[in-house]
């Protein structure tokens, strides 16, 4: 999580001078590709960790574009409301993935095997 907010974080300022309706658009792609991968069920709470840091990069960035910035934080929530997405369970529990794709009961399984 943390090369990933760091390649955020030069990214944001590369991208500095661009409208919020831009930096959000970005914004929302990289944390939606983010939560694909790595919403698994008991990653909850570092998805939510991971929201929140890119939320808070986000408001020290806008507050960077301009020495009498007086972006608040409560905008920057609502920012990140309109933006950015929630985190939630996206991929099931290994067990109930592996079920699905390679059942027990298979149709060659019922014929009885020669002995020699």
């Amino acid at each position: 999580m943390r090369a990933k907010l760091k390649a955020i974080k030069t990214d944001l300022h590369r991208k500095m001078h661009k409208t919020t309706g831009e930096q959000g658009r970005w914004l929302r792609a990289v944390v939606l590709g983010y939560f694909n991968y790595h919403a698994v069920p008991t990653n909850i709470n570092a998805l939510s960790a991971f929201r929140f840091r890119v939320l808070m990069l986000w408001h020290r960035t806008l507050r960077r574009r301009s020495q009498k910035d007086r972006t608040l934080l409560e905008k920057t929530h609502r920012l990140g409301e309109q933006w950015l997405p929630v985190p939630r369970v996206l991929h099931p529990w290994p067990n109930q993935r592996f079920a699905v794709k390679h059942p027990r009961w298979e149709p060659s399984a019922r014929t009885v095997h020669a002995r020699i």
